[in-house]
């Protein structure tokens, strides 16, 4: 397998781009759609805020049958990003591949779905603040003189 990358910039080499461009060219149901060798040329757009911890990027792809776009999400939880979607969609409008499961089962690791109704977690226990506080103020108006 030949695998030939182009690009640069800081969203080009995120963690979830990596593992999707990963992905795509060993599976063999990306390969069968694209074909090989695979060329990743084109800006990869999208935004990764790592303060939310939420990524969406769109990765330009091209093989010998078609050319399309990677579409990739994730989640950071902790220090590690999880992909939450992965597909191809393929730019000549044919059906887009979902490779979410493909990865999961790969890979050995499922992303968490957003349960709505699931307890948070208690936040470390901090001390209780003092039952009463003192502030001694100097005396007289502040700035009067």
């Amino acid at each position: 397998m030949t695998l030939l990358l182009a690009g640069c910039g800081r969203i080009t080499n995120h963690p979830l781009v990596k593992i999707a461009k990963e992905e795509v060219a060993v599976n063999n149901r990306s390969q069968a759609m694209l074909g090989e060798p695979l060329t990743w040329q084109g800006t990869v757009t999208g935004r990764a805020n790592e303060v939310d911890g939420i990524g969406a990027m769109q990765i330009p792809v091209r093989g010998p049958k078609t050319a399309a776009t990677v579409i990739v999400e994730g989640k950071k939880f902790g220090d590690e990003w999880g992909v939450t979607l992965l597909e191809i969609r393929p730019d000549n409008g044919d059906e887009e591949l979902s490779l979410t499961a493909d990865l999961a089962m790969r890979s050995g690791v499922e992303t968490p779905k957003f349960d709505p109704s699931a307890t948070q977690s208690p936040a470390s226990q901090t001390a209780p603040p003092p039952a009463e506080i003192t502030i001694d103020l100097p005396p007289g108006i502040p700035g009067a003189e």
